[in-house]
């Protein structure tokens, strides 16, 4: 179990979020077209998971356009943006925001996805929600970076994330 924050009051997870140097566990996500994404999907690259409780907020939408615009000119890179929101309303933000450079993938049919990977909410108000997380995956199904963000309405911290991308860690 984890402990994270909503609005200074505590709230915990299912599960631990993976270590770095741990194999990533798998997942199957749903595509904007409801079609399957699955980490094997993006073998050999580094795949970045933007996880958040959900784009009807101000926070989640902005790591969203963050990582669109830091990744934009990235080789080998692949942003997948979590949240148990529909995969409609996840492609119709990213249409609407001319967001091209991440991929919307829902939970809202994978409840493993926030218990391997930890990140389901377990109480409080957003209680079966993901909690804000950052991880690298490299290309060898290795986390290669983690940032469980501690108070769920602020954002991750993009630079440490970019320096892991850059190699510059």
């Amino acid at each position: 179990m984890e402990t994270v924050f909503f609005n200074g009051q505590e709230v915990h997870t299912y599960g631990k979020v993976p270590e770095v140097g741990a194999k990533a566990p798998e997942f199957n996500l749903a595509g904007r077209d409801l079609s399957n994404i699955t980490l094997a999907d993006y073998a050999g690259k580094r795949v970045v998971l933007n996880v958040f409780p959900s784009l009807d907020t101000p926070v989640c939408a902005a790591s969203v356009r963050k990582f669109n615009k830091e990744t934009s000119d990235m080789d080998n890179v692949v942003v997948l943006c979590v949240s148990m929101d529909l995969p409609f309303a996840m492609q119709r933000f990213c249409t609407l925001e001319g967001l091209e450079n991440v991929v919307p993938a829902s939970a809202f049919r994978s409840p493993e996805f926030g218990k391997n990977y930890g990140l389901q909410i377990t109480d409080g108000p957003l209680a079966g929600l993901l909690a804000r997380c950052v991880l690298i995956i490299d290309e060898n199904g290795k986390v290669a970076y983690r940032d469980l963000v501690s108070e769920i309405t602020h954002e991750p911290d993009y630079e440490a994330a970019k320096k892991v991308l850059e190699g510059k860690y």
